[in-house]
């Protein structure tokens, strides 16, 4: 195992002065991220070279690299940038696309996944990212790091490109859950109104709930319970409740978070995503259709440039776990080094915020507010049983 930099989450919030005021402070400024190298796609030297891009740009961030040391030793050495920042934790076992999430949970002790989960879970790194398999990370997250006290269900959220000052809207869940009830799109407000604040800087986010239309009386029973339930907690939150939105809304700057089930949220997201890649070949396609088209494609050339950067996937790479006792980042499988390290910053930037304190502090004051009499109460249609079953 290489020698583990002085680093730690708590040095990362609280920097010290070093014993002979040299780099030794500047190095427990770092916050450190527990990166799961293997299960994605492109395979552990994406992983590697992603993490390297970052440590590049960024001198205050550190990483656990969690795979078999063998293998990912070689990758590491080749990049100068990861020296003194990169520890590797042997993890033998890996998890594949193709692995079911209930026998992962039961017989993945051994695999880079789990070890990189129990960095997080032991205080060691801060957050997680991994390009694996999205529900045999999202099972292994709720057990190793449990949810918060309060929350019914994790959810995915992800970035959206959008009209919005932030340049991005926000879309949960993307996956997590196929299915949702009202309480479970209410929580999902409250926590994306948090990512909003702490990941896009939105001081007052608008939360705008998924239907097929914007008419209150329009979408099934549980839309029209959830409706009620936002709209009653966003009079005792700091964010507003725009009611009804519909998919065309997505990119537009009427919501800063759009809120719907796990399914509807993931076949909007694989839609845009390749509708974003279907412009790009088609545009790619005309312009070399003649050679005045080609002329034309040079003359335009950096605006398309900017025009791909914007709506490049990759850079928007990296869904966060909602509602568990620590951050996890999932980034997508297929991606390269661009979009690993996309996820990084994502997951340094939730870091550097406190981001999972300020999600737990919130959702304890929203379920008491629901347990002392407080918006719940107002809430037409709601249910006084339990959910606690929920898994």
């Amino acid at each position: 195992m290489t020698a583990r930099p002085d680093i730690t989450p708590a040095d990362a919030a609280h920097p010290g002065p070093s014993a002979d005021g040299s780099g030794a402070a500047a190095a427990n400024r770092r916050t450190v991220i527990s990166v799961d190298a293997m299960g994605g796609d492109a395979g552990p030297a994406s992983v590697v070279a992603g993490i390297a891009a970052s440590a590049q740009k960024n001198p205050d961030i550190a990483f656990i690299l969690h795979g078999p040391k063998a293998e990912l030793a070689p990758l590491v050495a080749r990049h100068r940038e990861l020296a003194g920042c990169c520890e590797l934790r042997d993890a033998p076992g890996i998890v594949t696309m193709q692995d079911k999430p209930a026998h992962v949970a039961r017989h993945g002790k051994d695999t880079s996944m789990w070890s990189a989960l129990e960095s997080v879970r032991a205080g060691e790194a801060t957050v997680c990212v991994s390009c694996g398999n999205t529900g045999a990370l999202m099972l292994m997250s709720v057990l190793r790091l449990r949810r918060l006290p309060g929350i019914y269900r994790p959810a995915i959220a992800v970035m959206w490109p959008s009209r919005n000052p932030q340049g991005f809207n926000l879309l949960m869940d993307g996956g997590a859950d196929i299915s949702a009830d009202a309480k479970d799109l209410m929580q999902y407000a409250l926590m994306g109104a948090s990512y909003a604040r702490s990941g896009l800087g939105v001081s007052r986010p608008r939360i705008g709930l998924m239907n097929v239309g914007t008419e209150e009386h329009k979408g099934r029973s549980e839309l029209r319970e959830a409706h009620d339930l936002i709209s009653a907690h966003a009079r005792g939150a700091d964010f507003d409740f725009v009611g009804f939105v519909e998919g065309r809304d997505l990119p537009g700057d009427t919501v800063d978070v759009i809120v719907t089930d796990g399914f509807t949220g993931n076949v909007a997201l694989k839609t845009g995503e390749g509708t974003a890649t279907l412009i790009a070949d088609l545009l790619r396609e005309a312009f070399q259709y003649s050679i005045l088209s080609r002329i034309a494609a040079l003359l335009a050339y950096p605006s398309l440039r900017r025009l791909k950067k914007r709506i490049d996937p990759r850079r928007v790479n990296g869904g966060v776990f909602l509602g568990l006792n620590g951050t996890v980042v999932k980034s997508h499988g297929a991606a390269d080094a661009t979009g690993v390290s996309a996820a990084v910053k994502l997951a340094f930037k939730l870091a550097q915020t406190g981001f999972s304190e300020k999600l737990a502090e919130r959702v304890a004051k929203a379920t008491l507010m629901a347990q002392d009499g407080g918006p719940d109460d107002d809430a037409p249609g709601q249910s006084d049983a339990p959910n606690g079953a929920k898994t």
